[in-house]
């Protein structure tokens, strides 16, 4: 089998380091991997399938040679480094948001539009977690009848955050505990006992930029130009899984009978539903693995052609770092 050789940008943080989880269990084939961060992490040992790997500094002569960079660095650190990835002919897999609305950036689910990897130009977006989750959730609906308009609260994890944001929940929980005074640092509010109604700045209209990603990466993913989302995204304490409620109204109607059969059948989802034994998605049973949960399906009071559906998946696996491996396979196709 061909072997690639492969750079993670930002390998230091969260989605880095899961990245790496991710290539192991995957088995993804590689010849080398180089881990790049910024430089008070060079030289840094970390472990990949039993060997010790030195960090490198990240820097345009670091790309030379690779065959495939998996980004996990925020905006302006992708975009200071994506011309020299693609100069240097290596494929670059996005995790931020930078590229994820560019019109020559193809953003894949490849459970919902694995095509569309064809059509990069050295350059393919990964979406937002929470829309990953979302879309894995409710794309067989999408395939039966076309989606016309979603409305949806999500419920998301402090690890959303990064890897300080579930330290601080157990730091307040802990404070709080013996009586100290809480002092958030990663969140603008206490999340210990406390939900904030707010993820990212304002983008429209009141709509935050994480609330807007669900309609623009949405209408992108599924080739669904009208596709009309509201959305609020709220911060609750929860280490990991962000779980989201949605209501889904299609063209025409699909009964919850036939909606439970498309999602028990949709790749990358699995059908938890059953009221009457308490059997639903939570949290702490989809973290750790890469399925989205869908349960609590029923119809909509308020439309006809509705349907209300609950969904949770881990936010840091699939919702980042497995889907982006998962693009990374479909590149090597055509390698």
């Amino acid at each position: 089998m061909k072997k690639f050789k492969v750079a993670i940008l930002g390998a230091t943080g969260a989605v880095g380091q899961e990245m790496m989880k991710i290539l192991t269990e995957r088995d993804f084939p590689i010849s080398e991997l180089h881990l790049l961060a910024s430089e008070h992490s060079v030289g840094k040992i970390m472990q990949f399938r039993g060997q010790d790997i030195a960090v490198e500094l990240a820097c345009d002569e670091a790309f030379q040679g690779m065959d495939i960079v998996l980004g996990a660095a925020e905006n302006n650190i992708a975009e200071q480094f994506a011309p020299a990835i693609v100069k240097a002919g290596a494929v670059f897999v996005d995790n931020s948001s930078a590229f994820r609305l560019d019109p020559n950036v193809p953003l894949v689910i490849p459970e919902i539009n694995p095509e569309d990897v064809k059509n990069h130009h050295g350059i393919i977006a990964n979406p937002n977690c929470t829309t990953i989750v979302s879309l894995v959730a409710i794309n067989a609906l999408n395939q039966d009848s076309p989606i016309e308009s979603i409305v949806a609260s999500s419920y998301q994890a402090t690890s959303g955050a990064g890897a300080g944001g579930p330290k601080e929940l157990m730091q307040e929980v802990e404070d709080l505990r013996v009586g100290k005074k809480v002092e958030p640092k990663v969140f603008q509010y206490q999340i210990a006992y406390n939900v904030i109604p707010q993820i990212g700045g304002e983008q429209f209209e009141g709509y935050t930029s994480e609330e807007m990603k669900m309609q623009n990466e949405g209408r992108k993913i599924m080739h669904l130009p009208d596709l009309k989302v509201s959305c609020t995204c709220v911060r609750v304490p929860v280490v990991r899984s962000h779980s989201v409620s949605i209501v889904v109204r299609t063209k025409e109607k699909i009964t919850v009978a036939r909606a439970k059969e498309l999602i028990a059948n949709a790749p990358g989802a699995k059908l938890v539903d059953d009221l009457k034994n308490k059997i639903y998605p939570m949290p702490l049973d989809t973290s750790d693995q890469d399925i989205v949960y869908v349960g609590r399906i029923r119809d909509d009071l308020t439309s006809d052609n509705g349907l209300n559906i609950w969904c949770c998946g881990d936010q840091v696996r699939k919702g980042a770092a497995t889907n982006a491996v998962q693009i990374a396979e479909l590149v090597i196709q055509d390698l």
